[in-house]
C-alpha cells in the first residue's frame, strides 16, 4: 500500500502510527497492496473551509473523506497477482488535531486516539460505508470498532 500523510496542522501527530493503522485497516478490509491513500493533517481554518464548501456546514469539523474511485471491501482480496482486482487510488482522508484534541479531552482518552479513531472512520468512508440510517450506522460503527481493537491488539504484541 501506499500511504502518503501530509501534516500541514502546525500539530505534532504520530503519523507513523497512523500510516501503519491505516495500512492495518486496509489490509483487513482486503484492499489491493497497491492501493494508494492520502491522509491530510490540516489547521482548524483550512478545515473550516473544507467543511463549508463541501459539506455545506460552518465551522471546523474532525474528519472529511474524499473518495477518488469506486472502490468496495475485499475487492482485491488482498493479493498482488489477482488479476480481477486493480490497485486504485483510493482517495484522502483529512484529519483536524485541534478538534480531535477538543473531542478526546471529552470522551477522556488521548488525542491521538481519536486521531486513530478517526482515520479509520475516514477510510470506510473512503470504502462506501456511511452512517445516515440506523442500519449503516451500526455495522459502520461496529466495523471501525473491530478494526480499531484489532489494531490495538497488535500494538500490544512484543
Amino acid at each position: 500500500m501506499s500511504i502518503e500523510v501530509a501534516n500541514e496542522s502546525g500539530v505534532e501527530v504520530d503519523e507513523s502510527a497512523l500510516v501503519e493503522l491505516a495500512g492495518h485497516v486496509l489490509g483487513r478490509m482486503g484492499i489491493h497492496p497497491l492501493a494508494e491513500l492520502s491522509i491530510l493533517i490540516i489547521d482548524e481554518a483550512a478545515m473550516a473551509v473544507l467543511h463549508e464548501q463541501w459539506m455545506g456546514e460552518p465551522g471546523p469539523t474532525d474528519v472529511l473523506a474524499f473518495p477518488m474511485d469506486e472502490l468496495r471491501p475485499n475487492s482485491g482480496g488482498g493479493r498482488e497477482d489477482d488479476a480481477a482486482a486493480d490497485p486504485a487510488l483510493l482517495g484522502d482522508v483529512v484529519l483536524c488535531p485541534q478538534v480531535a484534541a477538543k473531542q478526546a479531552a471529552e470522551a477522556g482518552h488521548g488525542a491521538q486516539d481519536e486521531l486513530e479513531m478517526l482515520c479509520t472512520h475516514g477510510i470506510l468512508h473512503l470504502l462506501g460505508y456511511d452512517h445516515a440510517e440506523p442500519e449503516e450506522h451500526a455495522e459502520m460503527f461496529g466495523l471501525q470498532g473491530e478494526l480499531l481493537e484489532a489494531w490495538r491488539e497488535v500494538r500490544r504484541k512484543p
